[in-house]
């Protein structure tokens, strides 16, 4: 400081100069300074920790004591010589700190004032003097006191780069007052009035914003000049937050006051548009209204749209929320309230559009023909949640088109396969960006009616992940007495499906949650037979294919063995998908000789179709002799049709030994057990003797072993083949059986009956035996599909046996030794 500016000599200046709380600075002069460097200081000295606070030599700072230890040392030491050493806090939280917890750097000060607070507390105003090190710890009790070595300065004065130095600090502080409005002006005086490098060094390290850890680091460096360099670094470090502080606030402020003059612009707009006669925000929502009042919506409904409307008002349209709230109110006038499409109740037509565009399925048809007259009578009928059911490529998706075309509806599909998320049903709320409504509310806006066809495609496969369980949401909609009240995340007000003609297709009902499952009228669509496929073949398939590929009916034509010919060796299915394939094929190869002006056979016969398709993929099921015992053939259902299959045994000597091969399944396993069990309680019964069961080992084969198989259809196939192999009787010639057994003999109903029925008369079969339960299964089957084969209704086990086993034996019959008091006895 200047001697002569006797105004400052020894001033308080209050005020932070970072910005970080209030400091006190107390600015010395030379003499002062002088006299610092003459006193001597004692070597032990007490010890004050403080925390967030770095005191250096010439700084004056006030520092409230609370600790009891800290105020012994400050009520001790000004009594005495006023001299305590100062160090800074490594961890500002710690209420008692060791010495490992302060840095062993500090500045040893003298108490100017002490003043005793009301509280308890007590504040002292002390002055930086010299930086010391602190050498030796001596006691922390009852106040931290040490040996201390004194550290000297190197800062050179009159050196350029001092200078240098002290004149780019002095502009870095004089910048943080300008963009730091917090800090008092009367701080820039002072700095005007310092001329000592040194005390300018100490006076800045003060006062910058930084941690107590960068301070603490200035003050440990004995280098003036290192010193000053680093506390430059500190303070550009400021200067750039303080500018992008102010900058942000001038966008900040800049933005505010573009909205206020885009909010004038768009008044004025808004009056010159009135007076222009031009459309605006008002106009959109007065043609929503006039919209809203034609609609039959229901008067709450109404009500609500109404409110949507005066909130669209309020809004700014260049807010985000007028978009969202606009489209919400389109949507409610764009789906069809209580808009119904008149529904056609000719029912000779509509069995007529039924038969042309499927060939059987009659069940089916006959409960779509029900709805209608129903419907015809009474004129007001919930529309019923039928489950169309069976296995692929059997019509269940076309026929819910040919039932909207019946009924003169519109059709919507809505495909289910994979979805997961619940919002995809139910919407999501408005409140989420992007939001939306779900697909069935999104198909009744595009189809304009309120009670079309629709058809849920794969219910069965639907799926659920975090974001919810897609079936559970379908609860709601697929059920009549709630979907009358359906509500949109999205719409928020109820909305009627209940006049929907709501059609599901599946390919299996495991999948499909029970409470689903439950609200569905489960319409089983089986397979077609071989009859049935010609005929769609002729009617549907061909006349479909010829069109595709661009061919007329005088160009090809398919003899009927031509098409049995592909449906026996090349498909397998239930459906006719794989059918109708094959016939493009063949039909493309016959568009190819056309438009390559070759010469080719119109008619399609057997030897074209192999010379086409190639060597049949499948061989004609048919029937093997049982002319050896424990051959027995059962009835299988899978997802292509039915099938037969042979279930074989032999026996040989061993343990009693029970082996199963073929890819059984547990269920299959269980069957060849349970026969097993009844087999050996009854062996007298059978004439069986006993002892076969335990000297001979078992071998049950189902072929063919590659593929996988179970179910509960082989229980008296099994337990035949094996009745069969102990007691060396044929089994009847071209007899098939299915059924399940139990341990006490009885035979058990089992399902797919008419796949199974098909599979056998294809195979040759004559006979089949089936549980007396089974007998309403043979009853829905087409008389002229079960024409030339006899049934066998059985409860137990014993009328199976006596149906399939001859009484005469095989022609040779095994020879059964057994092992009986060490004597070989032959049976």
């Amino acid at each position: 400081m200047k001697k002569n500016d006797s105004s400052l000599y020894q001033s308080l200046i209050v005020g932070d100069f970072a910005g970080e709380g209030d400091l006190i600075q107390l600015i010395t002069d030379d003499e002062e300074d002088e006299q610092a460097r003459l006193e001597n200081y004692a070597e032990d000295i007490p010890i004050l920790s403080v925390r967030n606070t770095v005191l250096f030599p010439g700084v004056v700072i006030p520092i409230t004591v609370g600790r009891q230890r800290s105020i012994k040392l400050v009520k001790k030491a000004h009594k005495g010589d006023k001299m305590i050493g100062v160090c800074a806090q490594i961890n500002p939280n710690n209420d008692d700190p060791g010495w490992d917890d302060i840095y062993h750097v500090g500045t040893i000060a003298k108490i100017i004032k002490m003043i005793v607070l009301p509280d308890g507390n007590t504040t002292i105003i002390i002055q930086g003097k010299k930086r010391f090190k602190i050498r030796e710890t001596i006691t922390e009790e009852p106040y931290f006191q040490a040996k201390v070595d004194y550290l000297d300065e190197t800062f050179p004065e009159g050196n350029k780069q001092i200078t240098a130095l002290e004149e780019s600090l002095k502009e870095a502080a004089a910048k943080i007052l300008q963009l730091n409005p917090e800090i008092p002006r009367e701080a820039q005086v002072a700095l005007d009035n310092i001329d000592n490098t040194a005390f300018l060094t100490h006076f800045l390290s003060s006062n910058i914003n930084a941690p107590v850890e960068a301070k603490q680091k200035l003050l440990e460096i004995n280098d003036g000049l290192d010193r000053a360099t680093l506390l430059l670094e500190y303070m550009m470090k400021d200067i750039q937050m303080l500018e992008l502080k102010s900058e942000i606030h001038k966008k900040v402020h800049t933005d505010i006051d573009q909205q206020q003059r885009d909010y004038f612009l768009r008044q004025q707009m808004k009056v010159l548009q009135t007076e222009l006669g031009e459309e605006g925000p008002e106009k959109e929502v007065e043609e929503l209204r006039l919209k809203g009042r034609k609609k039959k919506w229901p008067e709450e409904v109404g009500k609500h749209f109404e409110k949507e409307l005066d909130k669209i008002l309020r809004v700014n349209p260049s807010a985000a929320e007028y978009p969202i709230a606009l489209n919400y109110a389109e949507l409610m006038v764009d789906l069809p309230w209580n808009e119904f499409t008149k529904d056609n109740f000719d029912l000779k037509r509509a069995k007529e559009i039924l038969d042309k565009d499927h060939h059987g399925l009659e069940k089916v048809k006959d409960r779509i023909i029900e709805y209608l007259a129903v419907l015809k009578l009474k004129n007001d009928l919930k529309g019923p949640i039928l489950c169309l059911y069976g296995p692929p490529g059997v019509g269940k998706t076309s026929l819910g088109k040919s039932i909207a075309k019946a009924l003169g509806r519109k059709y919507i599909r809505m495909s289910l396969g994979g979805m997961h998320d619940e919002a995809e049903i139910r919407g999501h709320r408005k409140t989420y960006v992007g939001a939306m409504p779900g697909k069935i509310i999104q198909n009744m806006k595009k189809v304009q009616t309120s009670n079309p066809v629709y058809v849920l495609d794969e219910i069965d496969k639907l799926s659920a992940d975090f974001r919810g369980d897609p079936s559970s949401a379908f609860l709601e909609v697929l059920d009549p007495e709630q979907n009358s009240s359906f509500v949109d995340n999205y719409l928020e007000v109820e909305y009627d499906l209940s006049k929907v003609l709501f059609i599901a297709t599946a390919n299996s009902l495991e999948s499909i949650q029970p409470a689903l499952r439950d609200r569905m009228e489960i319409i089983e669509v089986t397979g077609y037979t071989m009859e049935e496929k010609v005929e769609i073949a002729k009617k549907h398939l061909i006349p479909k294919q010829r069109k595709e590929h661009g061919l007329k009916a005088k160009d090809i034509s398919f003899d009927k063995a031509a098409i049995v010919k592909i449906i026996e060796g090349y498909t397998r299915e239930s459906g006719v998908r794989s059918l109708e394939r094959q016939v493009g094929t063949v039909i493309r190869n016959v568009a190819k000789s056309i438009a390559m002006e070759e010469d080719y056979q119109k008619k399609i016969t057997p030897e074209m179709v192999r010379k086409i398709l190639g060597g049949e993929m499948f061989d004609k099921e048919i029937y093997q002799d049982n002319s050896v015992a424990g051959v027995v053939t059962g009835l299988a259902w899978t997802s292509v049709g039915g099938e037969i299959l042979f279930v074989e045994s032999s026996l040989s000597k061993g343990k009693g030994k029970l082996t199963l091969s073929g890819q059984l399944g547990d269920v299959m396993k269980e069957s060849a057990m349970t026969a097993m069990s009844y087999l050996r309680s009854k062996a007298d019964q059978l004439n069986i003797d006993s002892r076969v069961f335990d000297q001979y080992d078992l071998h049950v084969h189902v072929p063919a072993g590659a593929v996988p198989k179970d179910g509960p259809s082989a229980g008296i196939t099994m337990l035949t083949a094996l009745a069969s192999l102990y007691t060396q009787r044929k089994v009847k010639a071209k007899l098939a059986m299915t059924g399940e057994i139990t341990l006490r003999g009885k035979v058990m109903p089992v399902g797919g009956i008419k796949e199974k029925i098909l599979a056998a008369k294809r195979a040759g079969i004559k006979d089949i035996i089936l549980c007396k339960r089974n007998q309403k299964d043979i009853e829905e089957i087409h008389e002229r599909y079960v024409k030339g084969v006899n049934f066998h209704f059985v409860d137990n086990v014993n009328e199976v046996l006596e149906l399939a086993l001859l009484n005469q034996k095989v022609d040779h019959p095994m020879k059964f030794t057994f092992e009986d008091n060490q004597k070989s006895v032959q049976a």
